[in-house]
């Protein structure tokens, strides 16, 4: 169960990327980490939400794989990552299964601010930003640089998030 390729992947992490759930599935049974990192610090949530795959964070999260790891070389979360890629339907599951909300990775962002910083304004990035704000992500929280996720976005000019921030009544 631990035998790991050239990247560090684990037969889980493979059976993750390829989406293969019912491999997954006796993998776990079988004794497999389902929350073991790759080298990449991958874990099998993050493959899923990274990929966009709603059904595979699923199977993952039913068999025990955590939403609150912290992972990938920026030490951040599968949230993270799913709200800077645009993944609104990853993101609410993420929040479901009690995902850390207000988690800063090493760069200084939560995954509110990564969906302002890497995204593009357009409603991509607008759902997760307005799911993570409905879920009671923290508004005051500012990067390294002390800009808000308000300021961020005002000076990107993203009026509808700026929209969604402000009536969520960051001012």
């Amino acid at each position: 169960m631990d035998v790991r390729d050239g990247y560090g992947r684990t037969p889980l992490h493979v059976a993750a990327y390829g989406g293969h759930h019912d491999a997954m599935r006796a993998l776990v049974r079988a004794g497999a980490d389902a929350n073991a990192l790759e080298h990449d610090r991958y874990d099998i949530v993050t493959i899923a939400a990274v990929a966009n795959d709603l059904r595979t964070l699923e199977v993952a999260l039913a068999l025990g794989a955590r939403a609150t790891n912290v992972t990938s070389r920026y030490d951040g979360t599968a949230l993270i990552a799913a709200a800077h890629l645009g993944h609104a339907d990853v993101v609410r599951a993420l929040i479901r299964a009690g995902a850390p909300l207000d988690h800063v990775n090493n760069l200084g962002w939560t995954a509110l601010i990564e969906s302002i910083v890497l995204g593009d304004g357009g409603a991509r990035h607008t759902q997760p930003l307005r799911a993570l704000v409905r879920a009671g992500a923290r508004l005051d929280l500012a990067d390294r640089d002390g800009r808000t996720p308000l300021a961020l976005a005002r000076a990107r000019g993203y009026a509808e998030m700026v929209r969604v921030l402000e009536d969520a009544g960051a001012r």
